[in-house]
């Protein structure tokens, strides 16, 4: 490990080759990560097929269950990123979900697949926190939404390769062994073998990575956690159930009552949305990630009330957070189901979509996220909102060309137009990064980067990818059903500007606001 000592040494390397090399490396790992979360996407129709399932329980497997437990963990481990090694905690995080996708090979029915999901999410929730922190700060501010772009990039890298190379071994198992597979393995399942195998190697790279000094990139050098691993214990247990009950004891006894309070409000919902809609599972599911999610802000509360503050307190950050978590929602409805759909209504074959989707998915995302980024960068120099004038181009755009894709019969339109669809759609995830990092202090980068993961999942992910496949099911149209998702656009507009006229006064009184917070704590 370097000597953190040496200050002027290392405030050299800010934006440097090293720094570089480090970006290189964490792109890979949000290309993994997105590879291995979304390849279910082009197995959905085999894996439908083989374990009985539908459209709304593939909705689930790909969205709630998958996406609870990475919120659930992810406030948790976002904190730890603020404390702990992050280079280190991202190893351990890729280990555990590359081993789950490998294991979701050995899936032999929808509990299986369920379990297998859940801990993938556990060890993806630490890849934005980690990655986030430590590019904050091997980079300067000035260059911090294009690098968080590139970073993010990854993302899309990852789709194109779940869609392009899932494509490719699902068609290449089902050609060579059309009858009894070798040990009965599917092709689907020999998928997830291939997928998963590379994270596990790739995992030992990121652990050889130097930890940089927390803060340094902007001046604020944060002190060392003098008690990392009990810190670590209440970190967790302030959003995994039951230690939330514990948690919240520690407060006091209306502390406790409260979050009982809430428990059993969630818990009665859970049980009335499941009688009325059925899918018992999604239900239950949701319920537990608003719950972890209010616990660990009730606890964040009383534990650290800057950053309680500059998070759960400033309208601009949830009015950010709230504008790219309904952005969030279209892109992982339409994102999933697009293969899909072109398999089933398009009647394209899996290697077409994968292959012709999969570089589309790429280079779009890539392309689109990058230059989202890098326009963002310009205009803050115009403007202290400038940035978020990108996702007024994304908040724009995004319905033309969904509706547009939901309208043709010809594939390749249907192809030309999801290009469309994912430049556009993705130009505004580095924006959101950066937006929110800025918000806050350096030493809550990792709460922030947890807060922001944990909104885009609970309200993107875990609802959209299902309620697209409920609406499938119930309308018999699934192009119907994804065009739906369009309803949330006009308030991700208004919540936009508002964050646009408001966004310069939060970002110039973070630093008094969180005094004042602390002094009243």
């Amino acid at each position: 490990m370097r000597d953190p000592s040496n200050i002027d040494e290392l405030k050299s390397e800010i934006g440097g080759s090293y720094a570089r090399y480090v970006l290189v490396v964490l792109v890979l790992v949000f290309a993994i990560s997105q590879a291995d979360r979304l390849i279910l996407s082009i197995l959905a129709e085999d894996v439908k097929a083989d374990l009985g399932v539908t459209d709304s329980q593939i909705g689930f497997l790909f969205g709630t269950a998958f996406g609870v437990f990475y919120a659930v963990f992810g406030v948790s481990l976002g904190r730890l990123a603020d404390f702990l090694s992050r280079r280190a905690l991202l190893a351990t995080g890729m280990a555990l979900w590359s081993a789950m996708t490998v294991f979701s090979g050995l899936s032999r029915s929808f509990f299986d697949l369920a379990i297998a999901r859940a801990f993938i999410g556990i060890g993806e929730a630490t890849v934005g926190p980690a990655s986030y922190s430590i590019l904050s700060d091997r980079f300067a501010k000035a260059q911090r939404a294009t690098v968080l772009a590139i970073c993010v990039s990854g993302l899309f890298v990852g789709n194109g390769m779940s869609k392009f190379i899932g494509g490719w071994v699902l068609t290449a198992w089902q050609h060579a062994f059309p009858h009894n597979p070798p040990f009965g393995i599917h092709a689907w399942q020999a998928t997830f073998f291939i997928m998963g195998a590379p994270g596990l190697l790739a995992a030992l790279w990121v652990l050889s990575l130097r930890e940089p000094v927390r803060g340094i990139a902007d001046g604020i050098i944060a002190p060392k956690e003098p008690k990392p691993w009990t810190r670590t214990f209440v970190e967790l247990a302030a959003a995994v159930p039951p230690l939330t009950l514990i948690n919240a004891a520690r407060y006091g006894m209306t502390s406790l009552a409260i979050n009982v309070a809430a428990a059993a409000i969630l818990a009665a919902l859970a049980y009335g949305l499941a009688a009325a809609f059925h899918d018992p599972e999604q239900w239950i599911a949701l319920a537990l990630g608003v719950y972890a999610s209010f616990s660990w802000a009730q606890s964040l509360r009383h534990r650290d009330r800057a950053t309680f503050s500059l998070i759960f307190a400033t309208p601009t950050y949830l009015t950010c957070i709230g504008c790219f978590s309904l952005l969030s929602f279209v892109t992982w409805s339409v994102g999933f189901w697009a293969p899909p759909y072109a398999i089933r209504v398009l009647h394209a074959s899996p290697a077409l979509v994968g292959s012709v989707m999969g570089i589309i998915a790429a280079a779009g995302g890539l392309l689109g996220g990058v230059f989202g980024g890098r326009v963002a960068d310009v205009l803050l120099k115009r403007n202290p909102s400038g940035r978020l004038f990108v996702g007024f181009g994304s908040t724009v755009l995004l319905p033309i060309f969904i509706i547009s894709m939901m309208h043709t019969q010809n594939v390749f339109l249907y192809f030309a137009l999801y290009g469309c669809y994912c430049f556009f759609g993705n130009m505004w995830v580095g924006v959101a990064a950066a937006t929110t990092q800025d918000l806050v202090l350096p030493h809550m980068r990792g709460a922030s980067a947890a807060a922001n993961a944990l909104a885009f999942t609970l309200i993107g992910l875990c609802i959209g990818p299902y309620v697209v496949g409920k609406f499938s099911v119930a309308l018999g149209d699934l192009g119907l059903a994804m065009e739906l998702t369009l309803v949330v656009i006009p308030i991700a507009f208004l919540l936009l500007l508002h964050a646009f006229r408001t966004l310069p006064a939060a970002e110039g009184s973070r630093i008094a606001r969180a005094e004042s917070a602390s002094k009243s704590a």
